[in-house]
């Protein structure tokens, strides 16, 4: 499928030069410690100030408008099929029919949870939601912020029972519910399928009576997909085998690239400039395809982690699949009829770090622009400064399409050749 779509610029000449200096000159001038990398690559690497100016650059409106349709229209994963010209039949699981945690096998666990009293008999419950990123302050709960979390608590609110209510009251603690989510997502970063749980020890409380409450909260922000009952042992976080991020990466538009041309022009009259301004999105789809069918630590592509997941273990992702490709972007605005040219990045991991997305799609292209081997996010691995991988891309162009608790199955992908 990667074959139908153009490539930005001409593959750059296969000769290798000298590996890079460890500093351009505009680094020198300005002061900034600029990681010595050792490997080769055709051009000099952005700055970590030069990727960020780049990445600032593009026309993120039109990729948040898009975002914001999908959450309007309660579209789920299956949204995004159009973009990618499939059939989205094959990712309407979680938006229509029965959840693969509400088969038969797994009602009769919820019954005899139940019969088990105590902590089992506590109904839980499976949401499907859909939120717009940027119209809250991320997942997570926080003092004095609008978060998805603490809007999805509040309303909650209404179903706990009564013995939790009369402690939390004690307290003088608002009377909240707890949702228990599959993975936080930063500001700005969009939801199609996100996965939290609740529960309560009130036997009259209704999926229905969940998703409607939910869906009033805020309307066209925030919208509950499916709400199931499921086992007492169900987790939405351990209980998961894989996730899967989309990075959305506008290409044209109102964005100010230089073109082949330009750039010959000003490497004439200054030979000191050698940092391109653009990049082949196959170049970009090689060096992430390295990282597919491989148990890796990512630590290096985190960001903001506790100490005990900064090293280990804790640090280590397997990648069942990473792809990029080109597509186009159409808008309902009148003035956008010829769609806007995107690069779409698709990424799906048994987990992922913070901020670990943002930091592969912003370094890959980093790496493709310079003209660096496939194998370069592989040699950034042993990396032991994380000034080694450019600054994490914008997150309004991330989103977290799903969530899988069965085996991975390539063919629900988007990117697939």
């Amino acid at each position: 499928m990667l074959a139908k779509f153009r490539p930005l610029m001409a593959a750059a000449p296969t000769t290798k030069s000298a590996p890079a200096v460890a500093f351009s000159t505009a680094a020198e001038r300005d002061g900034y410690a600029q990681y010595n990398h050792t490997d080769a690559c055709q051009h000099l690497r952005w700055t970590a100030r030069e990727s960020y100016e780049y990445m600032h650059a593009r026309p993120w409106s039109r990729v948040v408008d898009f975002y914001a349709e999908l959450v309007r229209t309660g579209a789920g994963a299956a949204g995004l099929a159009e973009l990618f010209r499939k059939d989205e039949t094959d990712h309407l699981r979680d938006t229509n029919g029965e959840e693969p945690l509400a088969s038969s096998e797994k009602q009769m666990s919820v019954k005899s949870s139940k019969a088990r009293g105590g902590r089992w008999g506590r109904a839980n419950f499976k949401i499907v939601l859909s939120y717009h990123g940027g119209s809250f302050d991320g997942w997570q709960k926080q003092p004095g912020l609008n978060t998805v979390q603490g809007l999805v608590e509040k309303h909650l609110g209404q179903f706990v029972d009564e013995r939790k209510a009369k402690q939390l009251q004690e307290r003088s603690l608002p009377v909240e519910g707890c949702a228990t989510v599959a993975g936080r997502t930063d500001k700005g970063v969009t939801a199609l399928q996100q996965v939290c749980s609740f529960y309560t020890w009130r036997k009259d409380v209704q999926p229905g009576d969940l998703k409607d409450t939910i869906n009033e909260a805020a309307p066209d922000k925030i919208k509950s997909l499916v709400v199931s009952e499921v086992s007492r042992e169900f987790h939405p976080n351990f209980s998961a085998k894989w996730r899967t991020y989309l990075y959305i990466f506008p290409l044209d538009g109102d964005a100010k690239s230089i073109s082949e041309d330009e750039q010959s022009s000003m490497i004439l009259e200054n030979p000191e400039y050698k940092a391109p301004r653009s990049f082949d999105v196959a170049k970009v789809d090689k060096i992430i395809r390295q990282l597919e069918g491989k148990m890796l630590s990512y630590k290096i592509f985190a960001r903001d982690t506790q100490a005990s997941r900064s090293d280990g273990p804790a640090t280590e992702c397997f990648m069942f699949h990473s792809r990029a490709a080109v597509t186009k972007l159409y808008s309902a605005d009148e003035n956008c009829k010829e769609g806007t040219t995107v690069m779409c990045v698709e990424l799906v991991a048994n987990r992922f770090l913070r901020k670990m997305v943002r930091v592969l799609v912003a370094t890959s292209i980093r790496e493709a622009a310079a003209g660096a081997d496939e194998d370069a996010l592989l040699n950034l691995m042993d990396a032991t400064c994380r000034r080694a991988t450019a600054p994490p891309a914008p997150a309004e162009g991330l989103c977290l399409v799903d969530v899988g608790y069965e085996d991975f199955d390539e063919q629900r992908c988007f990117i697939i050749d």
